[in-house]
């Protein structure tokens, strides 16, 4: 069986596409993945909270939002050297990306912003595939990010165009995809997705995988998220999603994005082993792992390193190395800069006079 990549799904076709019963659209789905994706190989990341809380944007299932009461606290942009710490213990764990994650509503030019490009320099210098979400972004933003090595910027749409203004209102839509535009004109891959159990609709769900498709090439990594039921925010009581709208939602993806690395992400813990592996089975290739058993904030459950190596073990999968994707044209790129710095002779600079030399 042979899925060409397309951009031009309709509405329609998506929707026969969901409602084929449910092991026959699995076994479509792992036929595709098999066509494109090593099926043994499942890219692990750590996400790291590098400034926690205080956001002013009023997401509805968000942890971070200053608008509610969810017992998250804020707290400054962290150091340099405790980043490059846990990135450090990631790495030795098997992770091969470290996702950096601010509470940002935009990035703005300052001192802050230098500081995180001085981390991304840092952690991919590590060997490590860095990825950013840090709010909205300009053109030149996205260009200063891509010139410190940067390798992913995440920015997820949510939801369809419709339902996002019932559970948004402090950005729009239009404002998710510009910055998106402006990832695609750098070489950074780009990482959007969205979160199942907002109270939307199965069209909501497949008009968002409409969204992303259309974007050309697609997203190099699709995130689908369950939500994580926060107390405090107005989505804390919506209902649970069936494991098999999971399990249907990672297929539907993976036939629409074949080549796009489809990620389980927040909510994983809710899933049993066996759901996990219909997950893999059905496409999902890449998940969240964590040292202290949380994704960005205590809010949010992650299983641990030491679950998700068993978990690996027990269905015979291993961990993809850094900067192998075939389907990342950037990562071969990447590797060799890290390996160009890495071996390049020492400098020293006088900074009164701006003048660097090798030394």
């Amino acid at each position: 069986m042979t899925d060409a990549v397309r951009h031009d799904w309709s509405l329609a076709e998506l929707r026969a596409l969901h409602d084929v019963p449910l092991l026959d659209l699995v076994f479509r789905a792992a036929t595709v993945h098999r066509q494109f994706h090593n099926p043994r190989e499942m890219q692990v990341s750590k996400l790291i909270s590098i400034k926690t809380g205080a956001c002013p944007e009023d997401c509805s299932y968000c942890a971070q939002s200053s608008r509610y009461s969810t017992g998250v606290g804020a707290e400054r942009l962290m150091e340099k050297a405790k980043v490059v710490e846990i990135a450090a213990r990631a790495k030795e764990a098997g992770v091969s990306r470290v996702c950096l994650g601010a509470a940002w509503r935009s990035v703005k030019d300052n001192d802050q912003f230098d500081r995180v490009l001085d981390m991304v320099r840092d952690v991919t210098d590590m060997g490590l595939e860095v990825c950013c979400t840090l709010g909205m972004l300009t053109e030149p933003q996205a260009k200063k990010l891509e010139d410190a090595g940067l390798y992913a910027y995440n920015h997820n749409v949510d939801s369809s165009e419709e339902f996002y203004e019932t559970i948004i209102t402090t950005r729009t839509y239009a404002d998710r995809l510009n910055t998106l535009a402006n990832v695609r004109k750098t070489g950074m891959t780009m990482c959007s997705g969205g979160i199942i159990g907002l109270g939307e609709t199965a069209d909501d769900r497949l008009k968002m995988l409409q969204t992303l498709a259309q974007i050309q090439p697609h997203p190099e990594s699709v995130p689908i998220n369950i939500l994580s039921k926060v107390e405090g925010t107005p989505l804390a009581k919506n209902d649970d999603v069936p494991v098999w709208e999971v399990i249907r939602m990672i297929a539907v993806t993976r036939l629409v994005m074949p080549k796009s690395d489809v990620r389980l992400t927040a909510g994983r813990v809710k899933l049993d082993a066996t759901a996990q592996a219909l997950c893999f089975l059905a496409g999902a290739n890449s998940i969240f792992s964590s040292e202290t058993e949380f994704m960005l904030t205590k809010a949010v459950p992650s299983p641990s390193y030491d679950a998700d190596a068993a978990l690996l073990q027990a269905l015979g999968l291993t961990m993809r190395a850094p900067f192998v994707n075939p389907h990342s044209p950037r990562a071969e790129e990447l590797a060799e800069q890290i390996e160009a710095r890495r071996t390049a002779p020492p400098t020293f600079c006088d900074r009164k006079e701006a003048v660097c030399a090798v030394a």
